[in-house]
């Protein structure tokens, strides 16, 4: 499999506080990667550095230029605009004419099962709606690479069942995923591989079975425990 980042001893800093810690890292096309650990840990900067939106401190980070990526943030916002224009207006932005722009976005949204939704107000949309209507904006950019910031912590147990379903049928079609999740059933049955971090230390990487079997290094066997308890 091709290599989508590779990242050398990578840290990431915010004013003092070192928000990543000599992060060395591979993740090629096709995989499902899961961030684990607990808040503070260094999962969200971690994405935000995938996504080219936090500069290094020191290393560095390679990127495949030619992969298109997309990212979901936990909470997505939602233009004051119709869910289809939502969606339009990053294909607009992107390059495409405003009228096949509406025509991918209708598309998109019949992907996500919220066609019927095209025309009402986006902010008006329950958490999940919206959440769903982030994936289309997302999918209609047609990314290889498609990274998200806990896409279900604020979901009710319904939606964040619809959510799990698309990221797996996304992922089916050869897409590479990298998510962060405190849901450790969902890591379980979306992720073919889990990173636990920890102070914004790299602690585990294995592939998920291994994960979850053991053995591992105390600070994530702690987490574990805990999670499951």
């Amino acid at each position: 499999m091709s290599l989508i980042f590779n990242l050398q001893s990578l840290g990431v800093q915010f004013g003092r506080i070192r928000a990543l810690k000599a992060c060395t890292l591979r993740i090629a096309a096709g995989e499902r990667v899961a961030l684990v650990g607990s808040n503070g840990s260094g999962k969200s900067t971690l994405l935000r550095a995938l996504h080219g939106l936090v500069p290094p401190a020191a290393g560095s980070l390679w990127a495949d230029a030619q992969a298109r990526q997309a990212m979901l943030f936990q909470r997505p916002y939602m233009l004051r605009a119709s869910v289809l224009h939502n969606v339009a207006l990053g294909l607009w932005l992107n390059g495409a004419p405003w009228q096949p722009a509406r025509e991918q976005a209708r598309q998109a949204l019949e992907r996500v099962g919220l066609a019927e939704l095209a025309g009402r107000n986006a902010r008006v949309l329950s958490g999940g709606q919206q959440q769903r209507v982030a994936l289309a904006r997302a999918w209609a950019l047609r990314p290889q690479v498609l990274l998200l910031d806990e896409p279900t912590a604020s979901l009710d147990p319904t939606a964040k069942r619809e959510v799990e379903r698309l990221m797996a049928e996304f992922a089916d079609t050869g897409m590479t995923l990298v998510f962060s999740s405190h849901n450790l059933g969902q890591v379980k049955r979306l992720a073919s591989r889990v990173i636990y971090l920890e102070q914004g230390q790299l602690i585990a990487d294995l592939p998920t079975p291994a994960f979850f079997k053991g053995p591992l290094p105390a600070a994530a066997e702690n987490f574990l425990k805990g999670e499951l308890a």
